[in-house]
């Protein structure tokens, strides 16, 4: 799925566009044991309510892909019978109205997820009448030729309430407030089928989680059957060590520089795509040695990327690896902090003998917050 299609689909979730029929839930303490199900018609239910759940599925479908929302691609054997997707399938046809069914997927929620505190399942089961589309990109209602049939599940944490003092209007009196039992925003979830070229894809779903770093491959693992993608810092990390030591003890300034520029050129060259941009193996290649890595260093690369990556279908969502709000040069003792746009400002040169780094100015420099005069708004009082 990309930007545009989950847009679509976030578009659903207000009153008078919503076309979720049924809404599943599930209280699961932090001892792992079901404390409240239900089943229950999304009509019915009030609509200040209804609001508040809107909300949480919007979120469930928001952020950036690659970090907070995966595609995943379920392996063949586990669109056979008893696998992830074959079972996904029959809880998605059933329209949530069979029991059974639905507890069992509380229950592999529960064995695999990992949240040592209390928590919320919400499932619900939609069907969107796909409208067609003009060559200028309107809508029309009455054109629709296909509906996405899918359920979409979101586990919220639940915790206490802080306690605060309150005003009781009735006795007039400033006075401890209740604790009582509150549902935050969901922290992973999930849409089957995935809604790829505005139409139901049943071999892809998409996985959501508000951390990057925390992905929990295991349990992405038990629900499609295949195996978990690198998660955002884990792909940051892994490239970081393949330029590190491709480019070996003597990594220059220059280059990591430019690999930040070309990196950030690239991204925002690509900012409009519906696809977030990926580097596989040869356009890192490419990238190393366009940034100025010398010949004798990329002969490594091939090693490097054996070693450390393995599989040479890998690719590195580049909006995972590259640092595009930030440009920061550290020594033991110094921090530099650079505008990522302006990083030309930052200069190597060797000064009697020694590496430095020279830091271009004008005539505005600030020390602890204090306006101090540089060496040219002198001369030019002079």
């Amino acid at each position: 799925m990309n930007k545009a299609e989950v847009l679509e689909i976030r578009k659903q979730f207000t009153p008078d566009r919503c076309t979720i029929d049924h809404i599943c839930g599930c209280y699961v303490d932090y001892e792992k044991n079901k404390r409240l199900t239900f089943r229950k018609a999304f009509g019915s239910i009030p609509e200040e309510e209804m609001f508040k759940y809107l909300d949480i599925f919007k979120h469930t479908l928001s952020g950036v892909f690659g970090r907070s929302l995966i595609n995943l691609e379920f392996p063949m054997d586990q669109e056979e019978e008893g696998g992830t997707q074959e079972f996904l399938l029959r809880l998605r046809d059933s329209h949530l109205e069979d029991d059974a069914l639905v507890d069992e997927f509380y229950d592999k929620i529960i064995a695999n997820y990992v949240n040592p505190e209390n928590y919320y399942i919400i499932l619900v089961h939609a069907i969107y009448d796909i409208p067609g589309i003009t060559n200028d990109g309107i809508e029309m209602e009455d054109a629709s030729e296909n509906i996405y049939d899918y359920i979409l599940c979101s586990i919220c944490p639940v915790g206490l309430s802080k306690a605060a003092l309150g005003y009781n209007e009735k006795t007039n009196e400033i006075e401890d407030r209740f604790r009582d039992w509150v549902v935050d925003g969901p922290t992973k979830g999930f849409l089957f089928p995935a809604f790829i070229d505005r139409n139901t894809d049943i071999h892809n779903m998409l996985y959501f989680t508000k951390k990057a770093d925390d992905i929990q491959p295991e349990f992405i693992e038990a629900l499609f059957g295949g195996k978990s993608p690198m998660s955002a810092p884990e792909q940051k990390d892994l490239f970081q060590t393949l330029v590190q030591e491709t480019i070996g003890d003597g990594a220059d300034y220059d280059v990591m520089r430019n690999i930040h520029d070309n990196l950030s050129t690239m991204i925002e060259d690509h900012e409009d795509d519906d696809e977030p941009l990926e580097l596989g193996k040869e356009d890192v290649r490419h990238l190393l040695k366009d940034s100025g890595v010398p010949d004798e260093r990329m002969d490594y690369y091939e090693q490097n990327f054996e070693k450390n990556v393995g599989d040479d279908e890998q690719k590195f969502l580049a909006s995972n690896i590259a640092s595009v709000k930030k440009f920061d040069i550290e020594t033991p003792n110094v921090v530099i902090k650079v505008k990522p746009d302006r990083t030309d400002l930052v200069e190597s040169r060797i000064i009697d003998g020694r590496q430095c780094l020279v830091i271009a100015v004008d005539d505005h420099v600030e020390v602890n917050g204090i306006n101090v005069r540089t060496i040219l708004a002198r001369k030019d009082e002079e």
